[in-house]
């Protein structure tokens, strides 16, 4: 696998495998992020990068905007206009704007998967002055027992991954990520100095609701249907030795930039 995520074009485009399921279990942006980027930006008209089936479109489209979505999966897209949200398929960076101008650019768990560099100046391109750039994306890191059933079973199934190798928190490695997509940022030098936040909140899942989500997580989607549950197998039985459920810690980090 390329080292840097955006290069690899295999797992950013594999997540519309089951366009429904992953709308159905990857969880909404807090509100409190959604609130504080529309009142940064100048206007009403949001781009989304990377829109997937359109869960922060119609999060941003509820609080008022008018958001044009662009993913390379023609399936997500596909979910996401029956959802209401107009989408253009097309990598970002090769996306034409046919002239289209945009006081937002935000991208909800995706920023990855577009070079750091061309995708913010790309988003320069495309703002109005003083338009703002945001990027955000979900940390969380399961109960100790469910992260190492997880990990057993891409090593069972899975030996040659680099999700099987991986000894980083997601805490780290987000850690890292985030810090590329501020330099990028700057590396563009077409915005102010980015600005990180976080914001910290819990969900509580059942077994059946932690075992609906992950296989629409990166290390998974594109398992074959008996190695998927053999892997699931495991974790189910993680769970369901602490009860059958846990209350999971979120962190939603965002960089937001405001162009030069």
């Amino acid at each position: 696998m390329p080292t840097k995520p955006h290069e690899a074009r295999s797992f950013a485009e594999s997540f519309g495998i089951d366009a429904e399921r992953y709308d159905r279990a990857r969880p909404e942006y807090p509100a409190e992020l959604v609130d504080r980027v529309v009142a940064a930006s100048p206007g009403p008209d949001f781009l989304d990068v990377g829109c997937g089936t359109g869960i922060e479109a119609r999060q941003f489209r509820a609080a008022g905007r008018r958001v044009l979505g662009v993913d390379p999966d023609p399936r997500m897209a596909a979910f996401a206009r029956n959802t209401g949200v107009d989408v253009e398929v097309a990598k970002f960076e090769d996306w034409d704007s046919a002239g289209r101008t945009f006081d937002a650019v935000v991208a909800g768990q995706a920023w990855h998967w577009v070079d750091p560099v061309a995708g913010a100046a790309k988003a320069a391109a495309v703002l109005r002055p003083g338009g703002l750039l945001a990027v955000f994306a979900h940390v969380f890191q399961p109960p100790d027992p469910v992260a190492d059933a997880l990990a057993e079973g891409i090593r069972r199934v899975l030996p040659d991954s680099p999700f099987a190798g991986e000894r980083r928190s997601a805490a780290e490695l987000y850690e890292v990520m985030f810090t590329k997509f501020a330099d990028g940022i700057r590396e563009s030098s077409s915005f102010d100095e980015p600005e990180r936040s976080s914001f910290a909140w819990d969900r509580t899942y059942t077994r059946d609701e932690w075992l609906d989500l992950l296989p629409t997580t990166g290390g998974l989607t594109r398992l074959a249907p008996d190695a998927l549950a053999d892997v699931l197998a495991g974790v189910g039985a993680a769970i369901d030795a602490l009860g059958g459920g846990f209350t999971l810690s979120y962190t939603t980090l965002a960089v937001v930039a405001t162009k030069s």
